[in-house]
């Protein structure tokens, strides 16, 4: 197989399954489209006619590379800006992540939150054995260690993520409450109601693509939302990596999202994503719109 055009249209038969690998790995569409077209990249400096089976090299690249960015330090300092529908009721947490990647994307939301509670390496030998199916003398050589230490990986992962406390239920609906009172003081302009719902030391933080913003105390952010008071009235509650969130839709475009950081009835911080190339990576309108309207 060394005629270009043979070997760009086998790469993109392969793209839907290696960009479902990488976001699983990832819990973000947008590293996953940047990892599938590094993968290219590498393709394209290698030599195919000695790759003997191309999926599973493209599978073993990928993973690799989605390795390399769990194991990167900024990772844990950026959000990954999962979405789904705040349901009323909580996702069990003892079912296989195998069943919950399978029951569709809210699940899959769900099972990302647990799967942030792994290593990098559990994570990999999980998701790559359980839910695609690779052996684990595959995951093995994703990982560099033998089968059986593969094995064991996904042994400890699975339970794990099976003994994972299941979300609270209570403070969940008092945390629904919380962002129901935010909605209606900034809609309202009520800057002593929105006092009562934040923390005195509260920051918010926001990505605009073009420029970020920091606001602290307790103050100014009443007095930004206030200022963003319609977008308040436009808003609908969801979970943000299965955190409180609300998302902002005017004339039917997801214009923001926010995800707020509670603790003991009060706003500690506010994340704020407004970015329009981000948001239009992460599908909020389908999931928004629900299965009987995509």
């Amino acid at each position: 197989m060394t005629d270009p055009r043979r070997i760009a249209e086998r790469f993109d038969a392969e793209r839907p399954r290696l960009r479902a690998i990488a976001t699983q790995l990832l819990g973000s569409a947008a590293d996953a489209d940047d990892v599938v077209q590094e993968a290219w990249l590498r393709l394209d400096r290698t030599d195919a006619a000695s790759i003997e089976n191309l999926a599973a090299w493209l599978t073993t690249v990928v993973s690799r590379i989605s390795l390399d960015q769990l194991r990167a330090p900024r990772r844990k300092r950026e959000h990954s800006w999962q979405v789904e529908p705040w349901r009323d009721e909580p996702v069990a947490a003892e079912a296989d992540p195998a069943d919950l990647v399978a029951r569709g994307d809210q699940v899959s939301v769900a099972l990302f939150v647990l799967l942030e509670t792994l290593s990098p390496a559990e994570r990999i030998a999980l998701v790559l054995h359980d839910v695609f199916g690779q052996s684990f003398e595959e995951v093995a050589t994703v990982l560099d260690r033998s089968p059986d230490a593969a094995r064991q990986l996904a042994s400890r992962a699975r339970r794990r993520v099976r003994g994972a406390a299941e979300p609270d239920r209570p403070n969940r609906e008092r945390s629904r409450r919380i962002v129901t009172a935010w909605l209606a003081a900034a809609r309202d302009g009520d800057i002593a109601a929105l006092l009562t719902l934040l923390d005195d030391g509260a920051q918010l933080r926001a990505d605009y693509g073009t420029a970020m913003q920091h606001v602290d105390g307790a103050r100014s952010i009443a007095e930004q939302a206030v200022l963003s008071g319609r977008l308040a009235a436009h808003s609908t509650p969801i979970l943000i990596d299965g955190r409180p969130g609300v998302a902002a839709v005017m004339h039917g475009i997801v214009v923001s999202i926010m995800a707020f950081d509670i603790q003991d009835d009060r706003i500690l911080g506010l994340d704020v994503l407004a970015d329009p190339k981000r948001l239009a990576t992460l599908g909020i309108g389908r999931i928004l719109a629900g299965p009987d309207e995509r």
